[in-house]
C-alpha cells in the first residue's frame, strides 16, 4: 500500500466516523463559529477549559472530507493540552500545511500533509484550527 492511499483512509476514516463531533450541553465551554465561504465549509468548535487545559473539545459542522477529517484529528488531538501546547499545534499544522516537515505526537494529522498541494483545500484544512486559535483567543481574554 502506498502512503498516499494510507493517507487517504485516514482522512477518510475520520470523515466516515469522526471523532468528538457533537456539542456540549453546558454553558461553561467556550464556542467559535466559523465558515469558509470559498467553498461553504462550516464549523462551531466548542472547548472546555480548566486550569489552563483543553479538558475536552467537540465539533459540529458541515464541509468537505479534508475539513471534517481536520476537526475531528484537531478536537482528538488537543485534548489534555495546555493552550500553549495547543496553539503551538496550531502553529504547527500551518506550517505542514506550507509543506514544511514538521511532527505531531497525534499521528493521523500527518495524513493531511498532502493537502499542501491542492491550495484551495488549505483552507478546508486549516478551518478547525482557525477556531481553535480563536478559541484561546477568547479564553485568554475572559
Amino acid at each position: 500500500m502506498q502512503l498516499d492511499d494510507l493517507y487517504r483512509r485516514v482522512i477518510m476514516d475520520h470523515y466516515k466516523t469522526p471523532r468528538n463531533r457533537g456539542s456540549f450541553e453546558d454553558n461553561e465551554s467556550v464556542s467559535i463559529n466559523l465558515n469558509n465561504p470559498t467553498c461553504g465549509d462550516r464549523i462551531t468548535l466548542q472547548m472546555q477549559v480548566e486550569d489552563g487545559k483543553v479538558k475536552a473539545a467537540k465539533y459540529v459542522g458541515e464541509g468537505c472530507s479534508i475539513s471534517m477529517s481536520s476537526a475531528s484529528m484537531m478536537t482528538d488531538a488537543v485534548k489534555g493540552k495546555t493552550l500553549e501546547e495547543a496553539l503551538e499545534m496550531a502553529e504547527n499544522f500551518s506550517k505542514l500545511m506550507k509543506g514544511e516537515d514538521v511532527g505531531f505526537e497525534y499521528e493521523d494529522i500527518e495524513a493531511l500533509s498532502g493537502v499542501n498541494k491542492f491550495p484551495a483545500r488549505i483552507k478546508c484544512a486549516t478551518l478547525p484550527w482557525n477556531a481553535l486559535r480563536k478559541g484561546i483567543e477568547q479564553t485568554k481574554q475572559s
